[in-house]
């Protein structure tokens, strides 16, 4: 195994070595196996990367760096920022959602190794500390072009365009070109959420990727009842953050980055980049949508098709996934679904809709079974709903990582039918009534 520090060794003035810290008493709770093949890193021993992610020992060849980068939270500026020490409750929630994501192919940082300890970190109470190797093409943020452009560093970002033009983006010829491909990655990237019911909850800058992965798992959710805006951040009482404002927040954190660009790149050119944000977006959403109901083309009544879905779930208060993942029973004749039935409140208030899309699928003229094949292959059966992820961090926190393993293992094939793991596959139980939480989480 070779390992090559390039953000160390081009950019050391974008960072400064540091030694990690040890845990106390550590213990190897997870090992992402699959990863660990895809990386080819299956020779590194349990005992390695226990010594390496525990012990605060690298591994042969590495070089530890703190990079260093800002942001503007909730809508002000921070001029230096960094992360502080996880626990174990995190740790997991970030373990989960990134390779869930991963699985429903969204674009994300992966989790690679899960460490715990009985190292004493103080949050809103004492709990244990944990470490999560987390994996990235590069974990370059806006936050670090924001650093450089206001710190009174601006002539370092150029530096810092070629550094990610030449590692993450041979195909471009230079900053006009890949600020424009940036928005046109963070525009799908939100589009993918919202399709999905993903609410990130801490879309500050510093938490935005440059390559449009999915960065920084704090106090996210998946919803569960269908919920518009829907917040999943205890420290966010305005909403900034709610998933129906993802992607405004994400044009206004794209703006924040042409600012911070500007002088370096044509000011013309990142104008005429961000024109093209909400197009983006809105049309991939559109393609993805349509996929989850089982339509191929575009109609011109579609968008009061779903406008009115969307009206009759939030009325409802009815399970976005399952909804979805159940819609592909119906058929273009015969009785509607009994399963699907089941998750209506009031059946009646959407004959309307149910029939209006039954005749839309008469005008395509699809056939059943391949139209619910297509569907389930979009839908998840599996979501990782924060009731499962309480309970799976309340089984670790006393020693018990079995329904973790569960939760894991389930989450890798999210559209498939697996009967083992049907508990997994249903709404949010009544014991459950918690849906936000803290930046620390």
């Amino acid at each position: 195994m070779k390992l090559i520090n390039t953000f160390a060794t081009e950019l050391p003035w974008a960072c400064e070595p540091v030694a990690p810290q040890p845990l106390h008493s550590p213990g190897l709770l997870h090992l992402n196996r699959v990863l660990l093949g895809e990386l080819g890193l299956g020779a590194v021993s349990e005992a390695d990367w226990l010594t390496c992610c525990g012990h605060g020992l690298p591994l042969p060849g590495m070089q530890p760096v703190a990079q260093v980068y800002a942001g503007h939270q909730f809508g002000g500026y921070s001029p230096r920022l960094g992360d502080g020490r996880a626990v174990l409750r995190s740790s997991i929630r970030e373990y989960l959602a990134s390779e869930a994501l991963h699985a429903l192919g969204i674009p994300t940082t992966r989790a690679l190794v899960l460490v715990g300890s009985q190292e004493p970190v103080y949050r809103e109470q004492v709990e244990t500390g944990a470490t999560v190797l987390r994996t990235a093409p590069s974990h370059l943020r806006f936050g670090h072009v924001e650093y450089f452009a206001w710190s009174g560093q601006g002539e370092r970002i150029p530096a810092l365009i070629d550094y990610l033009l030449r590692h993450h983006f041979p195909e471009l010829a230079d900053g006009a070109e890949l600020f424009a491909e940036v928005v046109r990655r963070t525009a799908r990237l939100i589009a993918k959420w919202q399709a999905a019911g993903f609410c990130h909850g801490v879309m500050n800058t510093d938490n935005m990727s440059l390559l449009g992965l999915t960065l920084d798992y704090g106090p996210y959710g998946f919803i569960d009842a269908y919920v518009p805006n829907f917040v999943c951040n205890h420290s966010d009482p305005g909403g900034r953050y709610a998933l129906d404002q993802q992607p405004a927040v994400g044009y206004w954190n794209l703006q924040k980055l042409a600012q911070a660009l500007a002088g370096h790149v044509d000011g013309d050119a990142l104008a005429s980049a961000l024109a093209q944000y909400e197009h983006q977006l809105m049309l991939h959403y559109s393609e993805l949508m349509r996929a989850k109901l089982g339509l191929a083309v575009w109609e011109e009544d579609d968008p009061a098709l779903f406008r009115e879905l969307f009206r009759l779930l939030a009325a409802h208060g009815v399970d976005y996934h399952l909804f979805l993942r159940r819609l592909g029973e119906v058929t273009r004749e015969g009785a509607w679904p009994v399963s699907l039935l089941a998750l209506l409140p009031e059946p009646a208030a959407w004959q309307g809709w149910l029939e209006a899309y039954r005749a839309r699928l008469a005008q395509e003229g699809s056939e059943d079974g391949v139209r619910k094949a297509q569907m389930d292959a979009v839908n998840p059966k599996y979501v990782l709903r924060n009731a499962l992820t309480q309970r799976v961090i309340e089984a670790a926190e006393q020693g018990d990582m079995a329904p973790f393993e569960r939760l894991f293992a389930a989450l890798q094939r999210p559209y498939d039918e697996q009967p083992e793991y049907e508990d997994l596959a249903t709404p949010q139980p009544a014991w459950y009534c918690g849906g936000e939480l803290s930046c620390s989480s």
